[in-house]
């Protein structure tokens, strides 16, 4: 595990393709637990650690996750992520470049559980929320092209069906049309960076 950043109150890690962040019926390690141990040996805490979720990252995405290490900072970034003082910036490796060099899309999204899969329409529909981003093209080679993308809301899987729905599927997300999944079954998206809202 590669902690990024750590002090009384939070603790900031990469997480790699493949790790999930929370349980789930899979019944894999979450990274939440291996966390809690890690502040456990390292501290020698006795009994139980406290370690608070602030947000996730789908399973195939890599990047940086935020972690609470007391009740009062779960409390105080669950606000600050709700409220938006947090901005979420991501990178993304598409195969088709965009029509537009950089844009904001706004859809609204639905997600389906049976499937789990996230639907964008174009239009309100029953269900579905609002979702909004802004993306700018920061390179290309002749086979891909890298986005940097700035949530503005926090819906499932947004960042991967908004930009399929523009035809941009991210490399190696078959969920959300792109055709070859990558060697470790990862997608090439990376959450980036997460910073405090100025103003």
């Amino acid at each position: 595990m590669e902690v990024v950043y750590e002090d009384n109150h939070i603790i900031i890690v990469n997480k790699r393709p493949g790790e999930i962040v929370q349980g789930d019926k899979t019944g894999d390690e979450p990274l939440v637990e291996t966390v809690r141990n890690y502040i456990k040996e390292k501290y020698s805490k006795p009994g139980n650690v406290f370690c608070g979720v602030v947000h996730r990252l789908d399973r195939p995405v890599w990047g940086l996750v935020v972690f609470a290490k007391t009740s009062k900072a779960l409390s105080r970034l669950n606000e600050m992520f709700r409220d938006g003082k947090v901005k979420k910036t991501y990178r993304a490796i598409v195969r088709n470049k965009p029509e537009q060099p950089e844009a904001r899309l706004v859809h609204f999204i639905k997600s389906i559980e049976r499937n789990n899969k996230s639907y964008a329409y174009t239009m309100p529909k029953d269900g579905a929320k609002e979702a909004a981003l802004s993306y700018r093209l920061i390179g290309s080679s002749d086979r891909y092209h890298l986005l940097e993308i700035n949530l503005e809301t926090g819906r499932k899987h947004q960042i991967r069906v908004q930009l399929s729905s523009i035809g941009c599927p991210i490399r190696g997300d078959l969920k959300y049309g792109d055709k070859r999944s990558n060697p470790d079954g990862s997608i090439s998206l990376q959450a980036f960076r997460d910073r405090k809202s100025v103003g």
